[in-house]
């Protein structure tokens, strides 16, 4: 089996993972800026290195997760003009900036559990750590790679590049390019070069979020939190650096120049980025009417929905797609996922009743063709996770496994026929690989007790042919998006398909 591969933004290519200190993995992804309700690009983004996260541990190494929440810093413009977005939306609600900070916060912690994504080892904010990035700009001033100007300090990218730096290198970007790309902006002549990037701003009289620092009072700028919090969590240099696609420029590109500039070293060895969403075709924004949130797609409340989706649904949908392609959103699709994701939480719950028994007295003999279909399935989803977390090819492994969950349950296929250990390897699999790898679990709180009383009355109005009541049950269960399967072994429930 090959071991774990991981597409580096930053070479373009699928590389080993070799971590720097096995079997310690540091991680860092860019959080949200908690001035709204997170959207589902954010949660794609999330998911993925949830899943890498569970894996990573899954396989064995002892990973430092680190999530930041961007809490001040973050401009309308996503660069260095503008609004700040917090500031911004206290204005308009009439609180204080951490009220929006707090409900939003908690608004992305909510969303986060019902996705069943696994909490962060540390989730710093960027106010939680002003000393650490007063401390940087000193540092990059100190070192001629930043100057002041007007209260405000710039990132100097032409004496970075002069010192064997190389900005634009993630992206792929041409500095003569994006000079050409750059518009005029209010402020930029504050800049020696319209590139330069602001690590200190100076705050403006109608400004609400601002501190103290020796250029007088102002606020640090969006990138340099990243770059101080990760590196005081996970040190100079670590292993992955994960985000959406739309951070690599300039986000990222500007992390990795002050890394390096503050350090003399690359600050990350594998940069990874989630692709974005698009609904029926169209890439999602809100000016286009086809953007949801996360609450609407669980209440089925927008437009362009035809019913709600539960979250393990979506999860399992945005599974289905490699992390790196885009991920169009639609009805059919979501319906698709919907049933999908059924069939093996129906899979899950039978998974975890099965038992082995022995053969006995009669004569069995152990099926050399099955037992070899579910090692190599076994082996697959491995193998497709250890191909850049490629869970789209790892799910379709579930689904064999999946086949000779539902064989035995149906005594379609004795457990003797598969030999204990076999039988040990599909039960414990499927369930690890749903539940701690991919974090699909079983969704609704059901009482087992009541349900199986219920299927006692069933089977009793069945036999008296009571078939009013008989019917009464069975809506009673579908109300609950459930089934009752009727057997020729038994009668058991079942989620809907």
């Amino acid at each position: 089996m090959q071991p774990l591969h991981l597409y580096n933004t930053l070479s373009r290519k699928k590389e080993l993972f070799e971590p720097l200190n096995p079997p310690y993995v540091g991680m860092y992804v860019c959080g949200p800026t908690v001035y709204n309700y997170v959207h589902l690009g954010n949660v794609r983004t999330f998911l993925t290195f949830d899943t890498l996260y569970r894996y990573l541990t899954f396989i064995g190494y002892k990973v430092r997760y680190v999530r930041n929440l961007t809490d001040v810093g973050h401009l309308v413009g996503d660069g260095d003009e503008g609004e700040d977005k917090i500031g911004r939306m206290a204005k308009l609600e009439k609180v204080e900036p951490m009220e929006i900070v707090q409900r939003f916060t908690n608004d992305f912690h909510n969303v986060m559990a019902q996705f069943n994504t696994i909490s962060p080892s540390i989730e710093p904010t960027a106010t939680g750590h002003m000393v650490e990035q007063i401390e940087a700009v000193q540092s990059l001033l100190a070192k001629g790679l930043a100057y002041e100007s007007n209260g405000s300090v710039y990132f100097d990218i032409d004496a970075y590049n002069q010192r064997g730096g190389n900005y634009g290198k993630l992206s792929g970007r041409i500095l003569d390019d994006l000079l050409n790309e750059t518009r005029e902006l209010d402020g930029q002549s504050e800049k020696r070069s319209p590139l330069d990037f602001a690590i200190w701003k100076n705050a403006a009289p109608e400004h609400i979020m601002r501190w103290n620092s020796p250029w007088g009072e102002g606020f640090p700028g969006w990138h340099l939190e990243c770059s101080c919090m990760s590196m005081k969590y996970l040190g100079k240099q670590f292993d992955i650096h994960g985000g959406g696609m739309d951070l690599k420029f300039p986000h990222h590109e500007c992390e990795i120049a002050q890394g390096d500039g503050l350090t003399g070293i690359d600050p990350v060895r594998y940069w990874m980025h989630s692709n974005m969403l698009t609904v029926n075709g169209q890439k999602m924004s809100k000016s286009l009417g086809n953007s949801f949130l996360p609450a609407e797609l669980f209440a089925g409340s927008h437009p362009l929905l035809d019913q709600p989706y539960s979250p393990m649904t979506v999860r399992f949908f945005m599974l289905q797609s490699h992390y790196r392609s885009t991920l169009d959103f639609s009805n059919d699709a979501l319906k698709a996922a919907q049933k999908g994701y059924r069939r093996l939480a129906n899979g899950l719950r039978i998974a975890k009743t099965l038992t082995y028994r022995p053969a006995g007295d009669e004569s069995i003999t152990i099926s050399e063709d099955k037992q070899q279909d579910i090692r190599q399935a076994v082996q697959q989803f491995y193998e497709a996770l250890n191909d850049d977390l490629n869970t789209a090819v790892g799910i379709a492994q579930l689904f064999t496994l999946l086949k000779y969950i539902n064989m035995l349950y149906l005594n379609q296929l004795q457990p003797a026929v598969l030999g204990e250990d076999v039988f040990n390897l599909l039960k414990e699999s499927f369930v690890s690989f749903m539940q701690d790898v991919l974090g699909l679990t079983e969704e609704g709180s059901y009482n087992q007790s009541i349900l199986e009383g219920l299927l006692t009355l069933y089977r009793e109005y069945k036999e008296q042919r009571q078939y009013d009541k008989v019917d009464q049950i069975r809506s009673y269960f579908k109300a609950q998006g459930l089934a009752i399967k009727d057997m020729k072994h038994q009668i058991d429930w079942a989620y809907e398909e």
